[in-house]
């Protein structure tokens, strides 16, 4: 991976290089041919034929070096509105000989680089993606480059396949466990006795810590908790903010449900979701599309 790193460092730097040496190239060549041409140099002539030459073949090695890749997208993880995501881009190639520096762009822009692809082999490349907001997205207009062998001729080949997914909303709000310490008589009971805490003047006057009393120090005992297997219950309508704010923070707790394992509902304005029932992709769908 380190040297990958350092491989595309040196790609981008090369890239500015490129541009500078292709000029100087030119010039040379036009002093070159002025100078056969007043003088009659026969070597001159024959240096010439040589470059053009080369350059003529660059051309059908950079068309085989693109011409025998297959690309394809494939199914990638979940995205989420203002949070970055990585699409997921198949290449094959098809052949048994190498490709060679090859980068994928997007809307014009490199979004990453491949520099070699062995003869059938494959590779996964992850392309980064940020949807700006939730609901369907399609990510397309991309192609692959590549200026092997030479670097002076840019050879691109569009990928004419486009990958469409949905963004869920940004999950963002009050942690699912603030949540049910606000609800604690609700969703969680007293278990096991967990030590003592300093008395802050928010916890219940039946926690205190009596013989912590009588030493001149005021404490109250903490106790570990249980949740109930009750199912947790989400309210649209009874939750603060914009509509957008809302969303947001059902998906962070439908998220945090699913890692905990907790059975949950959803009531909406127009659909009661219920874990118990619906997938946790098929709620995140309905929290996109609402």
């Amino acid at each position: 991976m380190k040297s990958l790193h350092t491989y595309i460092q040196i790609h981008k730097t090369t890239k500015r290089h490129a541009t500078r040496f292709s000029i100087v190239v030119v010039v040379l060549l036009f002093g070159l041919f002025m100078e056969a041409y007043m003088h009659d140099f026969n070597l001159v002539y024959i240096t010439l034929f040589f470059v053009f030459s080369l350059a003529f073949s660059a051309g059908p090695i950079g068309l085989l070096n693109l011409g025998n890749l297959e690309a394809a997208f494939k199914p990638s993880g979940r995205f989420f509105a203002l949070q970055e995501g990585k699409i997921v881009l198949q290449l094959h190639n098809n052949s048994s000989t190498s490709s060679w520096s090859i980068t994928v762009h997007h809307n014009k822009k490199e979004v990453t680089l491949l520099p070699l692809l062995k003869g059938h082999a494959t590779a996964l490349l992850q392309l980064p993606f940020t949807p700006q907001k939730r609901g369907m997205f399609s990510y397309d207009a991309c192609y692959l480059q590549s200026k092997y062998p030479l670097s002076t001729v840019r050879f691109t080949r569009e990928i004419p396949s486009r990958y469409e997914g949905i963004a869920y909303p940004e999950p963002k709000g009050v942690s699912l466990h603030a949540f049910m310490q606000e609800n604690e008589t609700y969703y969680g009971e007293e278990k096991e006795f967990d030590g003592l805490r300093v008395y802050d003047g928010s916890q219940r006057l039946s926690h205190i810590h009596w013989a912590s009393v009588a030493k001149g120090e005021m404490a109250v005992k903490r106790f570990s908790k249980e949740t109930r297997t009750r199912t947790l219950d989400f309210v649209f309508e009874r939750m603060e903010g914009t509509v957008e704010e809302r969303l947001s923070q059902l998906c962070l707790w439908t998220l945090e449900c699913e890692k905990h394992h907790l059975s949950f509902s959803i009531h909406m304005p127009h659909k009661h979701l219920t874990s118990t029932k619906e997938s946790i992709d098929e709620i995140l769908v309905y929290l996109a599309n609402a």
